[in-house]
């Protein structure tokens, strides 16, 4: 990533020129960028092609103030830290199924950032910590997004809980983007994809969460849920721009309801 994209970059998530790689600026940008930069999936739902290339990400989501799924905001995020002079290990990740049963290995991507200790980096998912885990605590961290544990799993892989419930098993071994991709192709075609079943736009805000799930828009505040049905295109298209800053042209096709037997 060249010094003019990440000057961009850093405007897009409401940062300053950063000085050296410490852990103030790692908390620094990961906070911003949750902050401005959507977990969405809607490409999936408006046709368009999801691909790992850096410059095809930086357009989507630097130039066009789009967001987007784990592979692409984590290893969008993985080649800033990188430009910084962040040392970054991409990380494949299984999903914990609410039955308690893992997902396929490259199901979640996230970072190993290494400093004067290891981190663990998560800015693609939809609800996770508000800032950097500490890899190697035993203890609770806590976030204001809730209590987070990292507890140690089979060959060196990790477990991440958040308030108790597991979310992921983090692997050790480290990954090039280019080894998510087969998945990130399955996730945007296959009809069992979590993702072309639903149609979610998520952003973290100062004082909760903000999501837009075709005409549902859902707001917490802390701590207290409220949700309500848009009426018409419109108004959609309003609350993608007032919340999310997006000027969509064409409105993403919700899925269909699954047929049951």
């Amino acid at each position: 990533m060249d010094d003019q994209t990440v000057r961009r970059y850093l405007r897009r998530i409401g940062a300053q020129a950063p000085g050296e790689p410490t852990v103030d600026l790692l908390r620094d940008l990961h906070l911003r960028h949750l902050r401005a930069v959507p977990f969405e999936n809607l490409s999936i739902h408006l046709g368009e092609p999801i691909t790992l290339d850096e410059g095809v990400l930086v357009a989507k989501v630097v130039d066009r103030g789009r967001g987007g799924f784990c592979y692409e905001l984590n290893g969008l995020f993985a080649s800033l830290l990188r430009a910084l002079g962040f040392p970054v290990t991409l990380l494949s990740a299984q999903v914990y199924t609410p039955a308690g049963t893992l997902t396929h290995p490259f199901d979640h991507l996230v970072l190993r950032v290494d400093l004067d200790e290891r981190y663990l980096v998560d800015v693609g998912s939809g609800a996770h910590s508000s800032y950097p885990l500490r890899l190697d605590w035993p203890e609770p961290q806590a976030d204001p997004s809730g209590e987070f544990l990292v507890v140690d799993g089979p060959d060196g892989d990790v477990d991440v809980l958040m308030d108790g419930v597991r979310q992921y098993r983090a692997e050790a071994r480290g990954r090039s983007l280019t080894d998510f991709a087969p998945t990130c192709w399955w996730q945007q075609t296959s009809p069992d994809s979590h993702f072309t079943q639903s149609l979610t736009c998520s952003l973290l805000t100062p004082d909760g969460r903000v999501t837009l799930s075709g005409n549902r828009l859902i707001t917490t505040v802390a701590g207290e849920r409220t949700e309500c049905a848009l009426d018409g295109d419109d108004a959609v298209r309003a609350a993608y721009r007032t919340h999310f800053g997006m000027e969509l042209d064409q409105l993403p096709t919700p899925p269909r309801p699954a047929v049951v037997a």
